[in-house]
Order: C-alpha cells, then sequence, then structure tokens
C-alpha cells in the first residue's frame, strides 16, 4: 500500500484528502474541507492539523495540489486564477508545503491532475493518449499524449476554453464567445439568460445549468434549444482536440457527465461534420468514470507520479 495526501485547492472551498493506493485503485481513507479564504496561509492553516495527523498515522511522504490556473507548476507557484482572492496570486504553495508540513508535493492545474486520475484509475486507464476535460464552473482539457501528462513550457497547455468560437457569445475565460463562455456551468446559465433576453422571454426563478437540464428534460423548447446550443460548441471543441492530437478516448466530467444521455446525441453529428473520419473512428467520447469524487482522486494522483 502506498499513502499520499491531496489538496483541492478551488474558489469557494479547499479540501485535503489521504489516499491509499493499491496498485490501480486508489481507495480516499479521509477526507476535510474548509472554505477558501482570501489567505492562502489562513486557509492551508485550517487544514494543517488533519495533514499534519495523517502525515505521522500514515507515514505520508509526498502530496498532490491541484488548482485551476494559471499557474507556473513548473515552480509550485498558483499565478493568477480568476476564481481565487488576489491573496492566493503568486503564492508559493509546493515550498510552503514543503516548509510546514515536509512534505514533497507536486502542483497541476486541475484539468492535468483530473487527467492523470482517469487516466491511473477511471475512463482512460490503459490508453497511451487521452485527453480530459473539465466541464464545471470552467472548462480545461488535460493532456496525456504517449504515455505522459503533458504541461506545456510552464504548466498551462490545454486551456481549451480560451479559444474563441463565436464573436459575440457568453463570457468565459474573460473572453466573450469564448468555449468555456458556451460550456461550462457558468457559461450555460450566462448563455440562457443572453438568449431570453433576445428572444424577449422572462426567466421564473433562479437559473443554474442544472435547472437549464431539469427543464430541459421536461420538455421545455426554450431550455433544449440552450442544451443542444452547448452541445453543438462543445462538439467543435472536441472536433478540433480529436484534430490536433488523435487521442483514443476524450473524457469529460461535470456538467456532460451528469447529462451524458443528453448531450452525445447532439453533439454526434458535430463531431461527424467537423473532425478527420480516420481520427474520429478512433476516439471514444466518454463521460468521466471517477465522478463527483474526481478533485480528491486528481490531486492524489498527481502525488502518485513523483
Amino acid at each position: 500500500m502506498e499513502y499520499y495526501i491531496g489538496f483541492d485547492i478551488g474558489g469557494t472551498k479547499c479540501a485535503v484528502s489521504l489516499g491509499e493506493v493499491n496498485g490501480t485503485s486508489l481507495k480516499i481513507l479521509h477526507r476535510e474541507e474548509v472554505k477558501t479564504q482570501d489567505s492562502p496561509i489562513v486557509t492551508l492553516g485550517l487544514l494543517a492539523p488533519f495533514v499534519l495527523s495523517w502525515k505521522e498515522q500514515y507515514a505520508v511522504k509526498k502530496a498532490g495540489i491541484s488548482c485551476g490556473g494559471p499557474l507556473d507548476s513548473k515552480r509550485g507557484i498558483i499565478v493568477c486564477p480568476p476564481n481565487l482572492a488576489k491573496g492566493w496570486h503568486g503564492f508559493e504553495i509546493v515550498k510552503y508545503i514543503a516548509d510546514e508540513f515536509g512534505l514533497y508535493s507536486k502542483l497541476e492545474n486541475d484539468a492535468n491532475a483530473c487527467a492523470v486520475a482517469e487516466w491511473l484509475f477511471g475512463a482512460g486507464q490503459g490508453t497511451q493518449n487521452m485527453i480530459f476535460m473539465t466541464f464545471g464552473t470552467g472548462l480545461g482539457a488535460g493532456l496525456i499524449l504517449d504515455g505522459k501528462l503533458y504541461s506545456g513550457t510552464n504548466g498551462n497547455a490545454g486551456e481549451i476554453g480560451h479559444v474563441r468560437l463565436a464573436n459575440n457569445g457568453p463570457v468565459g475565460f474573460n473572453k466573450a464567445g469564448s468555449a468555456e463562455g458556451f460550456c461550462s456551468g457558468n457559461g450555460i446559465k450566462n448563455l440562457a439568460i443572453i438568449r431570453a433576453k433576445e428572444r424577449g422571454i422572462i426567466l421564473d426563478g433562479t437559473i443554474s445549468a442544472k435547472t437549464v437540464f431539469e427543464k430541459a428534460r421536461k420538455g421545455d423548447e426554450f431550455f433544449t434549444s440552450i442544451v443542444r446550443e452547448s452541445a453543438e460548441k462543445f462538439g467543435h471543441v472536441i472536433s478540433i482536440l480529436i484534430d490536433l492530437f488523435n487521442p483514443e478516448v476524450i473524457v469529460a466530467g461535470g456538467v456532460f457527465m451528469r447529462n451524458y444521455d443528453l448531450f452525445m446525441p447532439l453533439l454526434t453529428p458535430v463531431l461527424e461534420r467537423e473532425s478527420i473520419d480516420q481520427s474520429r473512428a478512433v476516439c471514444s467520447v466518454l463521460p468521466a468514470k471517477i465522478g463527483e469524487n474526481v478533485g480528491d482522486f486528481a490531486a492524489i494522483a498527481i502525488a502518485k507520479t513523483l
């Protein structure tokens, strides 16, 4: 058995977990989370008692850190993720964890970390070329190429959410009409608000990606059109990745994973139209296998690669 600690850093909450790895399986033994504070030192200080206890009890030596980008993973620095307060920007988290907890650690953006988790423990097991896509608050891609994580020069490869798909549209990744604007939880919510305003439709109650899909499943024509637009845009994104990287499998989590049955029939015609036949024929598009615990698995998977 091998034991690792994982830090999952998010804009709303930060979690720390202890994982037991046995071959190709991972079991989360303990997990704690706290509300993300404006200061990383305060936030990690709240998690410190758990880390120190697990470290001694299980003789843990390594930790993984999963966090939204932009990051400098090579130097272990959280650069300027838009979902974190400015107090986190420029924070040398790898150095901090070494100094405070005596743990050798590695920082990766959340898409990369999730890609490693799905590759080692989930839907990508046994592949050499796999792409994982976050489809939650934001949209990003983690790339497993020729059997190893490709993270780019300073850890920012795979930021597919920043690619512009239209001249106008919902804002994602600080860019109107971006892939993240159309294909993320916040993006789908904003897309519904924009299209309702354009069509003179008054929306009842609070709108979220969850309510969009709930209403679409009940046959609401307007919300079905929002799902269709997001799915078609996602088909374009996946086609770009198929053409560029020729993967064996593309795995997507979050909103896509929860609504796979609605998305696939809508994006499949786009893939058939937009991607290279020979590349598409060898690529499967699958929902994430790990599920809602992927953040915990992701951080520990990064520790496993150290």
